[in-house]
């Protein structure tokens, strides 16, 4: 029972930044209708800057996390307003592409700037463990950081969404592009602080990867960019709930898989699972039905 625990606190733990990572996939698809597939990349970026700030820089580890959201949060507007902005009228499949190629951008720059060797990342997190059941479950301090940075970052989301002008106006946008324009929205301004908040939040998901999995490389965030992608499809993409849901999801079946059945075909059960929840409910479990008119 006490291993079971063990696995299960660290799947949610590990669900939980697939989560925080989802959420960016949601929101920039909710919004302005296309797959960032350069989000993965932008966490590595995040690590990186965490990284240099507390290992060669020696700034406090609050100062290195603000520096990897400040980071992400700008590269993020800049790869909207150059690669992605003048192809708002563009088909879904050169969008695609484009992003592809700036996920390899990235990837290669990071490669030749931090060279090919791995770098070992010292955890940021200094939150103390907690024993449970007399000392046979211990959770991290990592652990307890990325649940509960999860949590906030959702609740606070669906405040900003329902509460504030700019949510507001960015459900406009999702619901109706023209509609939005017409009401006086600024559709671009409003796009271009999607890719703020969500890179900020792969910022976050970097730290908090990097901190649990403390192996820094150029290729850090490709897998779970794939996997967050994955639990953004699966919670209902465009649902920030949905987003919280399938990451949860994904992290606890596949800590779930490699302790039960096999580390190898963890990820092929855990990808298994979304084709059949996709074949139940295509919209996957939070997602809505859209009809369009003819």
């Amino acid at each position: 029972m006490s291993s079971f625990l063990s696995y299960l606190i660290s799947g949610i733990s590990l669900g939980s930044v697939y989560a925080i990572i989802a959420l960016g996939y949601t929101m920039v698809y909710g919004i302005a209708k296309m797959l960032n597939f350069a989000h993965g990349d932008v966490i590595m970026v995040g690590g990186y800057i965490a990284f240099i700030c507390f290992t060669e820089l020696g700034v406090p580890p609050v100062i290195c996390i603000l520096a990897a959201m400040i980071g992400c949060l700008v590269l993020g507007v800049v790869i909207e307003r150059i690669a992605y902005k003048p192809l708002r009228g563009a088909s879904s499949l050169s969008v695609l592409i484009t992003a592809i190629g700036v996920s390899y951008f990235l990837q290669n720059s990071a490669l030749i700037i931090f060279g090919a060797d791995s770098k070992t990342f010292t955890s940021l997190i200094s939150i103390p463990s907690i024993s449970l059941m007399g000392g046979d479950v211990i959770i991290s301090g990592v652990t307890i950081a990325s649940i509960i940075a999860c949590i906030v970052i959702v609740a606070a989301l669906m405040a900003f969404i329902n509460k504030t002008k700019a949510g507001q106006a960015m459900l406009a946008v999702s619901e109706d592009t023209g509609a939005a324009t017409l009401m006086g929205i600024d559709v671009n301004r409003t796009i271009a602080l999607t890719f703020a908040i969500g890179s900020a939040l792969a910022g976050i998901a970097g730290v908090l990867l990097c901190s649990a999995y403390p192996t820094l490389s150029s290729q850090t965030g490709a897998m779970p960019g794939i996997k967050a992608f994955t639990a953004a499809v699966f919670g209902g993409i465009g649902s920030i709930p949905g987003a919280m849901i399938g990451g949860m999801v994904m992290g606890i079946v596949e800590n779930l898989s490699k302790a039960y059945i096999s580390s190898q075909l963890s990820d092929a059960i855990v990808f298994a699972l979304l084709i059949v929840i996709l074949l139940v409910r295509p919209t996957g479990l939070m997602g809505k039905n859209i009809q369009e008119k003819v």
